[in-house]
């Protein structure tokens, strides 16, 4: 594999994988808080406009039910958060792939970082769950509620876990990049093989 062909390859990889990092994570949320997705991401993303959900609130308090599968538009809010992080994640880790002596260890080395990066998020996604648990719901943060919400415990938690997920993306890139320039660095001394 040729370094430009790892490179290609590995810009590509990033937006797939935060998409599906992110399908998976909002499916998870949903779970801790419905109104999380039907009183606020539906609305914030435009999913109405999907024909996949429609509005059974008001203008002023709107509330989403799905059309068939609700699962379907939580997914597609998922997709739609993640993907451009997984693009700039890609980016990044082909750019530090460079510094490869070949292409076939810049890949290798570039899918290990997104591993890290991914198990990072969510470790810091659990961490930012528990942390609204420990600490936000005594002090509700000064965040958007909306009027009709219900359960203001678990719109807090579902909130803090997606803010820490971000979070741990770029902490887990951060340490991709280390990691790569370590393998790099171990591979110093050593004869390139040219493929």
């Amino acid at each position: 594999m040729s370094k430009r062909t790892a490179f290609i390859l590995l810009v590509l990889a990033g937006p797939v994988l935060g998409a599906l990092y992110g399908l998976v994570h909002d499916q998870v949320t949903y779970t801790i808080s419905e109104e999380y997705y039907t009183k606020f991401k539906f609305g914030q993303f435009r999913i109405d406009e999907t024909n996949l959900v429609e509005n059974i609130g008001s203008p002023k308090t709107p509330e989403y039910r799905a059309l068939q599968n609700e699962r379907v538009p939580v997914a597609l809010v998922g997709v739609i958060a993640t993907w451009w992080v997984g693009l700039i994640i890609g980016l990044f880790l082909a750019l530090t792939g460079l510094t490869h002596p070949t292409g076939k260890q810049m890949w290798r080395t570039g899918m290990r970082g997104f591993a890290i990066t991914l198990v990072t998020a969510l470790f810091i996604g659990l961490l930012g769950l528990l942390f609204g648990k420990l600490f936000l719901l005594s002090n509700y943060p000064n965040w958007y509620y909306p009027d009709n919400l219900i359960d203001r415990d678990a719109f807090t938690l579902v909130g803090s876990m997606h803010n820490f997920s971000y979070l741990g993306g770029l902490v887990g890139l951060i340490l991709a990049i280390w990691y790569s320039f370590r393998q790099k660095r171990k591979l110093q001394g050593k004869i390139p093989t040219f493929e």
